[in-house]
């Protein structure tokens, strides 16, 4: 056994948060209090990024970053978001296992050891799952609902999307890339990259602090970023086949309603005034039109297809690396 597989991962632990200055120190007291507990990780850093607060949440993340060289802080120059302000905390991160979860205490830092032995087992996602959620339930059932279609949507088993309690080895963010509010579908997008996912039922406490940060609007984004992840798994690497079969039904109707035109016109009647010959007309125009945005939107990927071709390897034979070097 080589040096390297001998000694335990390091671990980067990224916290989004806005507005939760009442639970900077006890949190980080917690992880760090968890990572010199164990010897199956070795903590290289934990960021909080501070997205837009407007309390005293930067002055306490400066606070404890001062007391452990490890802890860092991000403060973003305005509310950009969750994702954004994973994505930039990610960046900044140096370990081979990034940790992401909530700044509010609800998540347990105990749990970190069991995600880090689960990326151990083979995994390159694993999704906490509140299942014991401590929370109203006018937030665990449209959650519950939300799961349940994406869930369905994506054809992968995960119990809770919406927990933002994850481990992630370092490459899937070679692949993934977060904007918008996609945080929560990371797991759908890095399987669409072939990476293996997994869960893990994890101790979920009752906040003690503040309020939680989302409404019921955040439902409704939900779907619509469903939306926009199922086109992006299923369509991203081919455009052409997401307009081109639009296209293709719309001129196929618009063909045969001219055809059957043609055949009337022929035997005599007037189709001037007829709706029909207009409707046929703008199924075809429309049908070409989509074909032609698959087709330039074919042409615009293929030049930057080969940018992605690293983070779709996962691993090389050593005689091949080897071979490749010299």
């Amino acid at each position: 056994m080589s040096a390297s597989e001998a000694s335990p991962p390091r671990v980067s632990i990224v916290v989004p948060v806005m507005n939760e200055a009442e639970t900077i120190m006890p949190l980080a007291e917690q992880i760090l209090a968890a990572s010199a507990a164990t010897d199956r990780f070795v903590l290289a850093d934990l960021c909080f990024v501070d997205d837009g607060s407007t309390d005293a949440t930067w002055p306490a993340i400066v606070d404890v970053a001062r007391r452990d060289a490890r802890v860092q802080g991000i403060r973003l120059r305005r509310n950009f978001g969750k994702a954004t302000a994973l994505q930039v905390g990610v960046a900044d991160a140096t370990g081979d296992i990034i940790v992401t979860m909530d700044g509010d205490l609800q998540d347990d830092p105990a749990e970190l050891t069991r995600f880090v032995e689960a990326i151990g087992s083979g995994l390159d996602v694993v999704s906490g799952w509140k299942r014991d959620r401590q929370d109203p339930p006018g937030k665990t059932l449209p959650s519950k609902v939300f799961n349940w279609i994406t869930a369905r949507t994506s054809g992968i088993p995960l119990h809770d999307f919406n927990c933002g309690y994850k481990a992630y080895r370092r490459e899937v963010f070679d692949a993934v890339h977060l904007y918008g509010e996609l945080h929560r579908f990371v797991p759908v997008l890095a399987h669409a990259y072939g990476f293996r996912i997994g869960e893990i039922e994890v101790l979920h406490h009752p906040r003690r602090f503040g309020h939680s940060k989302y409404g019921a609007r955040r439902f409704l984004r939900g779907l619509l970023d469903l939306f926009t992840v199922f086109t992006i798994t299923r369509y991203a690497r081919k455009p052409g086949h997401f307009f081109g079969a639009g296209g293709l039904l719309l001129g196929v109707f618009g063909v045969a309603i001219l055809a059957w035109l043609s055949v009337e016109w022929l035997s005599g009647a007037a189709l001037g005034r007829r709706p029909l010959l207009q409707l046929g007309v703008l199924l075809v125009l429309v049908g070409v039109q989509l074909l032609m945005f698959g087709l330039l939107a074919e042409l615009m990927i293929s030049r930057d297809r080969h940018t992605a071709a690293p983070a779709l390897v996962r691993e090389r034979s050593t005689a091949r690396a080897t071979a490749g070097r010299n």
